[in-house]
Formats: C-alpha cells, structure tokens, sequence
C-alpha cells in the first residue's frame, strides 16, 4: 500500500442554479488575458446538450482517455509514443475555433463616437482573433437553458442512444446544470499524452499542472483529454488548464469557482488513496464496474493502517485529520451520493458529482401527487428511466443501478427530513430502507443543507517543510513572466484595466487572514467611510450600521442632512 494526498471535490447539482458566477470569477482570476479569450477553465452546461466544447463526449472523434488493447493492457486511444512520435508535427485530433466558438467584442467606439444622424449607430460584434466584423453563430452558452434544443438538442452525444425516449420540444423536456472543471484525475491521460513531459501531477496534493517552461505546444494533451479541459494560447503557444487555484489551496483557500458559487453546492477536501492500486482499478475489464473500482481505491481515513502508511509516506498529521473531515470522503465513500464523470474514459477523475433529483421530484408534482412523499418518490425513480438513463451515461458509463440507489437516498433524506421540519415523528423505516441509519441520515442532510463554510471546505494549508518545492512549482507555473500568460494586463474590469498580480504564496496569505479574521480592519482615519466591496460581511464597522441602543442620527426621518446645518437632503 502507498498511501497518497488527493485535492479533490464534490458538486451537488440539485443546488446549481446555472447562474455562471463561477465562470465568470473564473474567468477574470485566470483567462482575462490575450491568447486565451475562448478558454474558460470553469463552464457550466446545460444537459441534455453538446457541452464545451462542442460534442466533446465522442470519443470515436477526439480520441481521449485511455483504453483496453487486445490483451487486456491501458493505453491511450490515441495513440502510443510510436504514433505520436510518427505525427508529433500534425495533430489533426483536435477540436476546431469553432468548435470553441470565436471570441468577439463590440465595436464601442463607433457606437459611442457616432456623429448625429438619422438612424442609431450600431456597434457590430469584432472577433478577437483577427479583428475583423463577424457573425455570431455559437459560445461557450450558446445552448443555455436549452435554447436552441429543437434545432441542437439530438446532437448531444449521450442522449444519441436515447433518441427515442427524448423528445426535445422545450416545455417537454427535463434539464439541469453541469459545472465542469478540470478533472485532476488519478490517472490522467493528458499527462500521458505530452511528448514534453510538461504535464505533472504533484505529490503533495495530487494537482495536475503543466510546466509552461517545458511545454512546446506540441497539443497531444488536448487530444488526449476526453474532457477537453487543457486549452492552447495561440499568443505564447502553450498549453494550459485549470490549477485548483493552487496558490489559494496552500494556504487553506478553496479555490475562486467555489469561493464565488451562489448556491454553494460546491465541497473541497481530501481524500487518501493507494497509489498502487490506481492502474488496476483503470485496467478494469468492464466499464460499469469502474465506479466501484475507483472508489476501493479511495482509502478510510480512520483506519490505523492507514494512517500508519500514510505518516510512513510522509503525510502530515494535520493532513490525515483534514481527509478525517473531509466531506469530499463522506459524500463519495460513506454517505455513497457522489459519482465520477465519465469513468469509462478510465482516467479516474476526482471531481464528482451528486446527480439532480429535481427533474424526477418535477415528474411527480407534475402528476398532481405529493412530491415530497418517500413512497411516490421511489416509485418515480423505478418508473422513470429519464433522466435515470441520461444520468447514467454521464455518471457510471450506462449502469442505471449506482444513479438509482443515490436517488433514492436523496428522496429518502428528503422525506425524512420533511417530518422533522413539520414537528412530526420521523418514520426510521425511511432511512433503514436505503441502508442507512437515522443518524447518518440526518448527518448527510446538515453536510448537503446546512454545511458551514469550513464544513464545506477542508483544505489543510501547505507545510513549511514543503516550501521550497512549492516556491520551485509556483515559478515554473507562474502566469506573470515576461511573455508569460499573465503579462498583458488583466484586471476585474477588462484585460487593460490592471497589472498582473504575482503568483506568490505570501499574496494568497494574507487574503486567507482578511477572509478568515475575527476583527474587523478599522482604519482610524476612516471611521465613518466604509467601502462595500472591501466589507467581508462581518463585524458592525462604524457608519454603515447604527450603534445598538442608539436612536438614528436626526435626518434620517425628517429628511435632513445632519451634517448640512439643517438643511434639506437634496
């Protein structure tokens, strides 16, 4: 056994709302920049739908993942380093800009600078890439909420198999949200894949990067990646992907998608697993046993061998009781409602997924009957194979029996929890019904419900016995040498409108006191001025709320200023 640390998360879909704040706070932290106007490290799908890129899921096209040969062995479906090696200068497995879709702006300039005349200027949508007028036909949201389903909605890759059950009329149809990311996987083809050897996966937490100084953007890791989740800059000609925001993960920050999210449905934490038993469970025969396969390779934090292994591999103490906590290992292992995107691409992705119940709790309201009642809702998830099936392509590579027994537990917590709220005596045959205990239950509605923010998020802080090796990975991903991916100016509000900030772990520290103090910063010159968007939302700083106790300062009622002398509020 060689017990290993694993960065990895948990999105509950039934919160998501497809608002896409964690795309754009994505997008501004990391991809506001020239060369990578198309790339969004974080997307939010709406499923049934192609995705981002466009039909990323068929792999009889683009080649990614790993696959069984003949004799039962894991190698990549694109090819060995023969065949890499035999077309290093042409990869033609790539998607197209227009399978991205062509960045644009508006010409502002006419729209704002127009001389009078009769008819309202118009400011035409600019591409990015080559700055002339263009005509917007696709994004990266193009299909959004199912726009477009009538005339898009049979070229989504999973619901082929299904076309016939799936009627894509809008009122019709079911739909929910699918937040991705990069995978950060176990296994990861992308790494495979790089004749440069400039993608890595850390040891420490288990992160995938890639070596900017190494990498020669030959881009076999695009093709490699069945998630198509590592972009090309066409300005530096690099390749580059999501990081988990690791300079905020080393000093205990989640990363800026799950930071942002609205409806909170995003969970960090760590998880311990044996690396030795990694490709085994990747060389598993049949694609519906995967699921299972990758979750035996996750370890129980709890149990003494393992932590015995782990310390023997250099895992601090701290570490081991944050993956204790973690509920990334609770929602995966104990309480068994997360599933792994994709497993048959066999590259062990860690960020799962908790499948909606949502569509089929609206099947049931939709019947006029209570869509809160366990025993309604058990016998929706039994009838009604959509979006069961379409779940399961997603999810456990077509096997509907994992993605019913979740759903089940979520309708069971729900039911439970029902009678609770409305002062009523639980029924314990709800939980004993899906293998649980009433205790268990009520643990796993607080972690998915009510979880605090450091319930949410357990991320132990890197060591310093580790700093020197972080300090070595920072510069050798950093966005902000000269030429780099972070030169060129970014900032909140547009590529010009700041400089690049520097990738340094004592940046990020000082952002994880702000955001975590007790105390309010009040500065003495500015008692009475307070600036909303420096505000972290605790304490009572002086001047935005009265002082308890305190009538309100005359003014306020009468429609005066009280600082004007009398004088009427304008």
């Amino acid at each position: 056994m060689r017990v290993m640390a694993q960065m990895a998360m948990v999105m509950n879909l039934d919160k998501c709302i497809g608002c896409h704040t964690c795309s754009v706070t994505c997008k501004q932290a990391w991809t506001n920049r020239p060369g990578v106007e198309y790339v969004w490290f974080n997307n939010v799908e709406t499923r049934p739908g192609q995705g981002y890129p466009r039909r990323y899921e068929d792999q009889d096209t683009w080649l990614g993942g790993w696959e069984l040969n003949k004799r039962g062995r894991l190698v990549l479906k694109s090819g060995g380093r023969l065949k890499k090696l035999l077309t290093i200068f042409s990869n033609p497995k790539l998607p197209a800009l227009d399978d991205y879709y062509e960045p644009w702006t508006y010409d502002y300039e006419t729209l704002i600078n127009a001389p009078l005349q009769e008819h309202t200027p118009v400011a035409r949508p600019k591409s990015l890439t080559t700055g002339k007028d263009m005509k917007i036909t696709w994004s990266a949201n193009w299909d959004d909420n199912l726009g477009g389903s009538v005339e898009h909605g049979d070229k989504d890759v999973l619901a082929a198999g299904l076309a016939e059950k799936i009627k894509f009329e809008f009122e019709q149809s079911f739909m929910f949200y699918l937040p991705r990311i990069c995978e950060h996987c176990l296994n990861p083809s992308c790494a495979a894949s790089c004749p440069s050897g400039a993608i890595y996966k850390r040891s420490e937490d288990g992160i995938v990067l890639v070596d900017q100084d190494k990498c020669r953007g030959w881009r076999m890791c695009v093709t490699g990646c069945p998630y198509k989740k590592i972009y090309f800059n066409h300005r530096t000609g690099k390749a580059e992907k999501c990081t988990f925001c690791f300079p905020r993960i080393e000093v205990g920050l989640p990363t800026v998608c799950a930071e942002t999210c609205v409806g909170r449905l995003r969970y960090i934490g760590l998880v311990l697993y044996d690396a030795d038993r990694v490709l085994e469970a990747a060389s598993t025969p049949d694609d519906q046993d995967l699921y299972e396969a990758q979750r035996q390779v996750l370890l129980d934090p709890e149990d003494p061998e393992v932590i015995r292994e782990a310390e023997r591999s250099g895992i601090p103490r701290d570490w081991i009781e944050a993956a204790q906590r973690s509920p990334v290992h609770s929602l995966i292992n104990t309480y068994k409602v997360a599933l792994p995107l994709h497993p048959e691409y066999r590259t062990m992705p860690m960020v799962w997924y908790i499948p909606p119940l949502s569509p089929v709790v609206d099947a049931v309201r939709d019947t006029g009957y209570d869509a809160e009642d366990s025993t309604n809702l058990f016998a929706a998830i039994d009838a009604l194979r959509i979006p069961v099936e379409y779940l399961a392509e997603l999810f456990t590579a077509g096997d509907p029996e994992p993605v019913n027994a979740v759903l089940r537990r979520l309708a069971a917590m729900r039911s439970y929890m029902r009678d609770i709220n409305f002062g009523r005596e639980p029924d314990a045959t709800i939980p004993a019904g899906v293998g649980m205990a009433e205790e268990e239950m009520y643990d796993m509605y607080r972690l998915l419900a009510l979880a605090k923010y450091d319930e949410r998020y357990v991320i132990p802080p890197a060591h310093a016995e580790q700093a020197h090796n972080l300090e070595e990975l920072a510069t050798e991903c950093s966005l902000d040498y000269e030429g780099g991916p972070g030169m060129g100016g970014s900032g909140p509000f547009g590529e010009s409108s700041g400089g690049a900030s520097p990738v340094a772990v004592e940046n990020y520290r000082m952002l994880h006191e702000r955001q975590t103090t007790d105390s309010l910063t009040d500065p003495a010159d500015k008692k009475n001025r307070v600036n909303l968007l420096n505000w972290d939302g605790k304490g009572r700083p002086k001047g935005l709320f009265p002082d308890r106790g305190e009538a309100p300062p005359a003014g306020l009622m009468d429609g005066t200023d009280p600082n004007a002398e009398g004088k009427p509020t304008p």
